[in-house]
């Protein structure tokens, strides 16, 4: 259904309850006229007329005060049942009745119109941030890996330099290092776009916990980190299906996260087991933690803490809840005790016990 379908379709709403209030009201009145008195309707009546201002468009709000003036005329203004007006200071009174039904539409529309403006402009100056935080970010985060790539290649191309067949290896690991970091960051912001737009369908397969973490830890340690991870898998987790590539890159920002910002030398341990069809994993550090008050608001898009080093683009945390969710688990954030962050996902998955399961 498109936006003008919707919209047609709202304002046709806005017609049938702009009008069914002045009828309603009216119809209440009326056994009450000549104790009230019309005077006291036509208040009632401009009350209803100033509701749907603050409501609806100024169209049906306009139908209603018209049908509203009418009504009180020639139901409510002596004599009865007739367009005609008895005196003077009625028709003043009418014509002065619908004049400050129609300013009041009309004020309302453009109080309304201009507050969607102001709306509209700090939509687009939060944009606007966001947009500027992501290309200082991301400037950040690529430079170092082109710069990578760059010297290695002029060094591998250099014919002044002599290389042996050890830093030729060397070279040649650095730029396969830093090609995998920027695989990473494009991969966070291709799903990143693709959370946004709904496109994410998990391709689910059998999986072994123990053959994701080892492989995942062992590509993180090839890139030289300076923590010390620790893996602790339940020997009898059994195999489950579940879209091993999104796993991984929630695992992958879990623990960029962790060698990001805890201290060289610390210790970073990863538990996985399964209970009832649960797929359980933490990841815990040593870091500084997170405060209380910031524990959800990690997960927002570009959210960094206020006490954190330069670089990243605050997109990691943010992406490793929408791909659990795709994959219909759920993400977790509470502090290490004496001190650290603990991550813990669960995945509701099928599973099976048979340590020989061919691909379906």
């Amino acid at each position: 259904m498109d936006s003008q379908t919707v919209y047609r379709r709202n304002s046709r709403w806005q017609y049938l309850i702009a009008i069914s209030l002045v009828l309603l009201v009216s119809g209440i009145s009326y056994p009450f006229a000549q104790w009230m008195g019309y005077k006291v309707v036509a208040l009632l009546l401009l009350a209803t007329v100033s509701v749907t201002a603050v409501l609806f468009d100024i169209i049906p709000v306009i139908i209603a005060a018209l049908l509203s003036a009418l009504i009180w005329d020639y139901f409510f203004i002596p004599p009865y049942f007739t367009f005609q007006i008895g005196s003077v200071d009625d028709m003043i009174l009418l014509v002065m009745y619908f004049l400050i039904a129609l300013i009041n539409a009309i004020l309302s529309h453009r109080i309304r119109k201009m507050e969607r403006i102001a709306l509209e402009k700090e939509e687009k100056a939060h944009t606007v941030a966001l947009y500027n935080t992501l290309l200082n970010s991301l400037s950040h985060e690529l430079r170092t890996p082109i710069a990578t790539i760059i010297a290695a290649t002029d060094n591998l191309q250099s014919n002044q330099i002599h290389l042996s067949p050890e830093q030729t290896n060397q070279l040649v690991g650095e730029i396969g290092i830093a090609a995998l970091r920027l695989n990473h960051q494009v991969d966070n912001l291709l799903n990143m776009s693709r959370l946004e737009a709904g496109y994410i369908q998990p391709r689910k397969d059998w999986c072994d916990l123990a053959e994701i973490i080892h492989g995942l830890v062992g590509h993180m340690e090839a890139e030289g980190i300076e923590q010390h991870i620790h893996i602790h898998i339940n020997p009898d987790t059994p195999l489950f299906k579940t879209d091993r590539g999104l796993l991984e890159q929630v695992l992958h920002n879990l623990l960029s996260n962790a060698v990001s910002y805890t201290p060289p030398g610390t210790r970073i341990d990863i538990l996985g087991t399964c209970i009832a069809d649960i797929i359980t994993i933490t990841v815990s550090d040593e870091g500084p933690g997170f405060p209380d008050t910031e524990k959800e608001a990690v997960f927002n898009k570009f959210y960094r803490l206020s006490n954190s080093k330069p670089g990243g683009t605050g997109l990691g945390l943010s992406i490793a809840r929408g791909l659990t969710q795709s994959l219909g688990g759920s993400i977790e954030l509470s502090n290490n005790h004496p001190q650290g962050a603990v991550f813990t996902i669960r995945i509701p998955a099928e599973i099976s016990y048979l340590q020989n399961v061919k691909h379906e």
